[in-house]
């Protein structure tokens, strides 16, 4: 999505302005700041704000200009495909669930595919916050899987929001299939985008409010799709992994079905060793010393939400201290959290965590150009 530069400036200062007003809820506050131990602790992060011929951005104006250079370098390493203009949305049937709707509907996503989902709409009128969900498939989100604790749709339905819920297995994802080429994140990123044009449309929906959300896999599908498409209002992932880390095996960036296809090239799949070496988009961003806290800086001063477990735990607020550097410099309000616990599966006070994060970050109205 192409926005000019003094476009998306103007929408910067729009939502600090608005979310200046807010502060973040108490159950959540301190997951605003990172523990004493790790105050300013950047680790070996680049900051974000240098340019790739050294300059560094100290006015909003030099940030814009760095972050199209971000968002460029990053569409050039991993893919992208123009957005479908107005995609299909079918309604295939609804029936009632507590104080909500829930619908079976199937969504046009991407140039080559539509997926089935379900839409929750709660009970009222006028247009609400809505928040798209993302996963393996969507019924889980839904609570109709045998997940108790990601039934992320459901419970925000019942707390008002708007919710779309699709899924797709990465697994079964043809990279080879795609002209131009693209990476999986990268097409699920342009699934995640097409979805949210439907949404923007719907009548029940405000368009201005619209986030996305996922666990694990989902949580990698959620955070590529909102540092991606400025449009999302916000994002919340539960832990995805935030940064590349090789030594820890749930955190395969490097597989094929992430960023590590490779045409004419297979790796067996599981950790990097000398004999099964790193492939695709990904092997190029480790030797050009790349990490994702680069694509995350191009979220402030839009909120997000690392719902950590064991795989973010508190020591991600290194790289996040790099992403505080570029709110700080738009003079952003509260937008960069991290909650922790102490496994990989949600827990209530996990949810509850969440809930409270969406409840700040789009009750508020943060979208961009509110």
């Amino acid at each position: 999505m192409n926005i000019p530069r003094f476009v998306m400036s103007a929408l910067m200062f729009a939502t600090a302005a608005v979310r200046a007003q807010e502060a973040p809820p108490a159950a959540i506050a301190d997951a605003f700041h990172p523990p004493a131990e790790l105050v300013g602790d950047v680790g070996s992060y680049r900051s974000p704000l240098t340019f790739a011929d050294g300059r560094v951005a100290r006015t909003p104006a030099e940030w814009s200009e760095r972050r199209r250079e971000i968002l460029d370098d990053w569409r050039g390493r991993i893919g992208s495909r123009p957005l479908i203009e107005n995609p299909g949305f079918e309604t295939l049937g609804e029936e009632r669930v507590g104080n909500y709707v829930r619908r079976k509907v199937r969504v046009e996503v991407a140039f080559d595919r539509t997926t089935p989902g379900y839409l929750l709409v709660p009970d009222g009128s006028g247009p609400r916050p809505a928040m798209l969900v993302v996963f393996y498939e969507p019924e889980t989100a839904v609570g109709l899987g045998d997940k108790p604790h990601r039934d992320f749709a459901r419970r925000l339905a019942e707390r008002g929001f708007v919710c779309l819920s699709i899924g797709f297995d990465p697994r079964v994802l043809k990279p080879s299939e795609w002209e131009p080429p693209m990476q999986p994140l990268a097409y699920l990123a342009h699934v995640a985008s097409n979805a949210l044009t439907a949404m923007r449309a719907l009548p029940e929906v405000d368009p201005d409010r619209v986030g996305v959300m996922g666990h694990s896999y989902g949580g990698k599908w959620a955070m590529f799709a909102a540092c991606l498409d400025e449009r999302f209002a916000c994002g919340v992932w539960s832990d995805p992994g935030i940064v590349f880390d090789e030594p820890r095996r749930d955190v395969n960036y490097w597989e094929p079905w992430y960023l590590g296809w490779e045409p004419g090239r297979t790796r067996k799949p599981g950790l990097i060793t000398p004999e099964n070496p790193r492939t695709g988009a990904y092997a190029r961003m480790i030797a050009d010393g790349r990490d994702l806290h680069e694509l995350q800086a191009l979220m402030p001063p839009r909120p997000f939400l690392v719902s950590g477990g064991a795989e973010d735990r508190a020591e991600r607020w290194r790289p996040l201290n790099r992403i505080r550097e570029v709110a700080d410099l738009l003079d952003a309000p509260p937008g960069i959290a991290l909650t922790g616990r102490p496994a990989h599966e949600p827990t209530d006070e996990a949810l509850g965590q969440i809930e409270a994060f969406v409840e700040y970050a789009l009750r508020a109205g943060s979208g961009p150009g509110r």
